[in-house]
């Protein structure tokens, strides 16, 4: 069972089907710290609910009428929306996971996820970290145009490398700090000026520049 104590995690569901809406509410509303604010149909839906609710977090099915997720994700991000946005895919549906992450996507689950791994998921991407299984950053490094050219990381300084060695390992801001003995406040500055330095636009793509650049761990 959850930590009564922890922060309740507030999540809106984005998915076509009703049966599969209801399922997620179900199961997650069984959660001590995880509470479902709201849902939507469609992408131009979700993203409506998602300006209107705040959700710290986001379910987001891709293949939907109309506004698919993939929209979406740009939509919010062109917004500023600071929702994390978890994708929820079928296998088969692996070459759209990579147009998700490149749009914003803290990371992705297949739908026939345990539940509590799912759960476990949620509080994954709220706490900062990136989901990336190994076929899906296999086939972003794959393609031209991850981020950054290898130059531009002998710009950063040690502790910024240090920082992002770690954000390529899934560390959250929090656990980089208690890592390296910071506080959150700098690391957060680590992370600015990591993404200015190598013209990258979140820790999704930092994390798959640092992969690519042998600086994971």
């Amino acid at each position: 069972m959850a930590d009564t104590t922890a922060e309740v995690i507030r999540v809106l569901l984005v998915d076509d089907h009703q049966v599969v809406r209801r399922g997620l509410r179900t199961f997650l509303e069984v959660q001590d710290d995880i509470e479902v604010v709201g849902e939507a149909a469609d992408g131009a839906e979700g993203v409506a609910r998602a300006e209107e609710l705040r959700p710290d977090v986001v379910l987001m099915d891709l293949r939907m009428p109309g506004a698919d997720g993939v929209e979406a994700l740009r939509t919010l991000r062109g917004l500023g929306n600071p929702a994390r946005v978890l994708v929820v895919t079928s296998f088969t549906e692996q070459r759209t996971v990579v147009p998700a992450l490149r749009a914003g996507a803290a990371g992705y689950v297949y739908k026939d996820i345990d539940p509590d791994a799912l759960a476990g998921a949620i509080r994954s991407v709220h706490a900062g970290h990136v989901l990336l299984q190994p076929e899906v950053a296999r086939a972003l490094l794959s393609q031209e145009g991850a981020g950054g050219g290898p130059g531009r990381g002998t710009s950063l300084t040690e502790r910024e490398r240090e920082v992002l060695a770690l954000i390529a390992d899934g560390r959250s801001n929090r656990e980089i700090a208690r890592h390296l003995v910071l506080s959150e406040k700098t690391v957060k500055t680590h992370v600015s000026n990591i993404l200015m330095k190598l013209d990258l636009a979140d820790r999704t793509q930092a994390a798959l520049w640092a992969v690519r650049h042998g600086m994971a761990g």
